[in-house]
């Protein structure tokens, strides 16, 4: 969620290629009558491979303000899409968590909003399910409700450790959170500044908060999600070109990828890697090691999510206050 965001003040088939045409016949007569066998027959080229299905906008939910993540609750059938609602640092106290159904209706728009109930909410961000928890990133405090009522559970704060910009979240099967900051910050009229430091956080089952990784080589780290089969978490940079691998103990985090930057959300899909860019309204996918194009013109894409039940990716458009939900092949 990113770029130089005027709301921030406030608060972006394969082609076939060309079939060569047949050979136009050549006078040949001579050639035939003493060495026929050496002119091949005319041949039609075969046909080209028709491009991959693509996949297809299916429904666009207007209404949001500032929608940065989507979260598919697969127990309650829902969609979470967290609202910053004004400036990405402001701690405004004005944001919120809309329930979305898979219909397109809304069931809420403020299901969870800041000042009612109890609530806390400034600039929510990345969100993220354990059990009937529902986890979310807020500046420099990671929050946590309950899933089926928006009933506030807890909240452990990492302003001591210097937190700036709390972005993606993630929780383990261990109950661990994992939590990307991007060390981001904007000026009065909506310039990024990167005072850092790069880091990921995590918050331990006893509450217990320590940093596991740091330094220019996150690339300004905001997407971040398990990968089950490779055993290792998967981070996307918004500085940097890089789709990363990581895992606790490791130096640093090795690059699997690279794509076009601007990264914001990352979901796995199977062992499919996809990831939204920034740079160029797109989501990609990236299982190979090589950036294959899967969703393209989708300018501002955070915070991607997405319903494994329907083979859904879940864009919220930053800039454009919308939801989209787009069928994969």
């Amino acid at each position: 969620m990113m770029r130089r965001l005027a709301i921030a003040a406030l608060c972006v088939g394969a082609a076939c290629k060309p079939m060569d045409k047949a050979r136009h016949g050549q006078d040949t007569t001579a050639a035939m009558q003493t060495e026929p066998e050496s002119v091949p027959a005319a041949t039609t080229p075969p046909p080209a491979a028709p491009p991959p299905p693509a996949a297809a906008k299916v429904l666009a939910i207007e209404g949001f303000l500032t929608p940065e993540s989507v979260l598919h609750d697969t127990a309650q059938d829902i969609y979470f899409v967290s609202n910053i609602n004004g400036g990405a640092t402001a701690k405004d106290g004005n944001g919120f968590i809309s329930r979305l159904r898979p219909d397109g209706a809304v069931e809420n728009l403020k299901f969870i909003e800041g000042g009612r109930g109890g609530a806390v909410l400034n600039a929510p961000k990345g969100l993220a399910l354990a059990g009937d928890t529902l986890w979310v990133a807020d500046i420099d405090v990671v929050r946590a409700f309950d899933a089926k009522t928006g009933a506030p559970r807890d909240s452990v704060s990492l302003e001591a450790l210097g937190a700036v910009f709390l972005n993606s979240l993630v929780v383990t099967s261990t109950g661990a959170i994992y939590i990307t900051d991007t060390g981001i910050k904007f000026d009065d009229v909506g310039n990024i500044l990167h005072p850092g430091p790069d880091r990921i956080f995590r918050i331990g089952p006893d509450r217990k908060v320590t940093v596991v990784a740091r330094g220019d080589t996150l690339g300004r780290p905001n997407g971040i999600m398990v990968d089950p089969v490779g055993k290792r978490f998967i981070v996307v940079s918004y500085g940097r070109p890089t789709v990363l691998a990581w895992k606790p103990g490791d130096k640093g985090p090795s690059v699997i990828a690279k794509g076009p930057g601007g990264f914001d959300g990352v979901v796995m899909v199977g062992e499919r890697i996809l990831a939204s860019s920034w740079a160029d309204s797109t989501v990609s996918s990236y299982e190979t090691g090589t950036e294959v194009k899967v969703i393209t013109g989708v300018p501002g894409p955070a915070g991607i999510g997405y319903d494994a039940k329907r083979n859904r990716v879940l864009i919220p458009m930053f800039m454009g206050n919308r939801v989209e939900i787009w069928q994969l092949p």
